[in-house]
């Protein structure tokens, strides 16, 4: 079975995805239009990042994936890095217990060995309280970027040739599939960018080839049930064809 079948047949016909992932945009232009620092707006995404999760739950998604630092947020003026930093230990500390009361599996994706050790600790226990839990799986896409969760796939592939354990013509797309990032959960099924912008930025390039997209204007801290019901409702009518055609199109003349 090729690739793209098996992808298709992992992928089961419901209206409700499995797999949602959000590029959580607006922070900054929220705070701004209420006069205050960018780092305001962030803080407000982190209850918006809770009713989520909470959504999530009680849809019994699959898998959330949130991106919440991208491997070009580094370019940002380091006040408001440091701030996010320091955001996101206080945000693991706080919500730990209650993603793992809620039976909530934590994953951190990305590249985390360019945090502070402080950070990377928190992630680590993070991840080893809640690895047995078998709910939702909440991934957080920190320091990630689709290029790098790419090349550090190829490079595990090129390491495997160079040990002699695959040709280089054995290689397939099943194999990348195995070595870049949620590999072992379902396919993403939809991805919701607020904030009004129109782009993917550089996230899960290879994992949503293809989920449905569903944008939205209203930014991140405004983001609730009401705006999340209606991109389930968007992808509802949605017709997920995945490179073939609909009887009806294979019908007509």
């Amino acid at each position: 079975m090729s690739s793209d079948n098996q992808q298709e047949a992992n992928i089961l016909p419901s209206s409700t995805p499995r797999h949602v992932a959000i590029i959580m945009d607006g922070n900054g232009r929220w705070a701004k239009s209420r006069g205050k620092l960018r780092i305001f707006g962030h803080k407000a995404g982190v209850k918006s990042v809770r009713r989520a999760v909470s959504f999530a739950v009680g849809h019994h998604f699959d898998a959330l994936t949130l991106y919440a630092f991208s491997s070009e947020n580094w370019n940002r003026p380091m006040q408001e890095v440091s701030a996010l930093m320091e955001l996101f230990v206080r945000a693991l500390d706080s919500e730990i217990k209650s993603l793992h009361k809620h039976n909530v599996r934590l994953k951190i994706i990305g590249d985390i060995h360019r945090f502070g050790s402080r950070l990377q600790e928190r992630i680590r226990r993070s991840e080893e309280l809640t690895a047995n839990n078998d709910g939702l799986t909440l991934n957080i896409a920190a320091n990630y970027g689709g290029r790098w969760d790419i090349i550090q796939g190829v490079r595990r592939i090129a390491e495997k040739v160079q040990e002699g354990d695959l040709r280089p013509d054995e290689i397939d797309e099943d194999d990348l599939c195995r070595h870049v990032c949620l590999s072992e959960l379902a396919p993403v099924d939809l991805v919701i960018r607020t904030g009004g912008e129109h782009r993917i930025s550089n996230f899960l390039l290879w994992q949503i080839a293809y989920a449905e997209l569903y944008f939205t204007d209203v930014l991140w801290p405004d983001f609730d049930e009401v705006v999340f019901e209606g991109a389930l409702n968007a992808f509802a009518q949605r017709e997920r064809r995945f490179g073939g055609t609909t009887p009806h199109d294979a019908n007509a003349s």
